[in-house]
């Protein structure tokens, strides 16, 4: 049997996206690590699974696998990429768009540019909701860790994020330090951590660097820019509009603040469509 899948990216953050809907597939973790191999498989940082909806507030299912074969609950350059999909491949002809996953629900809005907007909901703060195992209930907190003494805020979008500023973006320990807080167990964070560096520039723009749970660093990441903002605007650095810039390009974030979604503006672009033998 022969999948057919579309290979997509944002800022060379990588995917390949399954119609769910029009074909059988049953995620397997095996498959999905071969698969996301660079040398021997196809490559992709995630593998976006669009199912039938499982509810009446959704159009679609959403399900996002990691490149080791872990199911997680959000990624925010994975749904802009999946709105793009759905209208190229005219599956959903409607404006917005709304798609539930494993923790909450997703609206998406196409824009005339080919842009995409997702609204990613309110960021959770509550250590257990996160989970943290928290040493305190401040918004920023204090790890010691062998590659340093960090300052961080902690928080979640449907997956969790731990942000630190950084004075020379390019002597963070980024993978080092990414690998240590996502050893299982580890004594602060039973489901492991994605884990932003930023340099904040001027109040409307910063750069970041991004370790991904289950990845490595990426070019981008969508959710975790949106992290970065909301750290940013914790810590009354930034204002609500704020032009993000990753190693793989720019992404746009904006957040009014406690009690407000965050929404993510960028754009999903197919790079090669295929298919693979089960």
């Amino acid at each position: 049997m022969k999948l057919v899948f579309s290979k997509m990216h944002v800022l060379n953050n990588e995917f390949i996206v399954i119609n769910g809907v029009k074909q059988a597939f049953k995620p397997n973790a095996k498959l999905i690590r071969q698969w996301a191999d660079r040398c021997s498989g196809i490559g992709f940082d995630q593998l976006l699974l669009i199912e039938k909806s499982r509810s009446k507030k959704s159009h679609f299912y959403y399900r996002i696998f990691n490149a080791n074969g872990n199911e997680v609950a959000q990624c925010g350059n994975g749904a802009l990429c999946v709105a793009q999909f759905l209208s190229e491949e005219k599956l959903f002809l409607g404006n917005p768009i709304c798609l539930a996953t494993k923790s909450s629900f997703l609206e998406l809005e196409l824009r005339k540019n080919h842009e995409v907007t997702a609204n990613l909901g309110c960021p959770i703060f509550e250590p257990e909701k996160i989970p943290f195992i928290s040493p305190s209930q401040d918004l920023i907190y204090s790890l010691n860790t062998p590659f340093g003494h960090f300052d961080c805020c902690i928080l979640s979008l449907g997956n969790p994020h731990c942000i630190i500023q950084a004075d020379k973006l390019e002597e963070a320990p980024v993978d080092e330090l990414g690998d240590y807080l996502n050893q299982s167990p580890h004594t602060y964070f039973p489901q492991g951590i994605n884990v932003e560096f930023i340099t904040i520039k001027n109040p409307r723009s910063i750069d970041v660097r991004v370790y991904e749970r289950g990845v490595g660093e990426t070019q981008a990441c969508g959710s975790g820019a949106c992290a970065a903002v909301i750290a940013g605007r914790l810590l009354n650095r930034l204002k609500k509009n704020v032009k993000v810039y990753l190693p793989g390009g720019q992404l746009n974030v904006h957040w009014q603040g406690m009690g407000s979604p965050v929404l993510l503006t960028g754009k999903g672009e197919t790079i090669f469509k295929g298919e693979i033998e089960l």
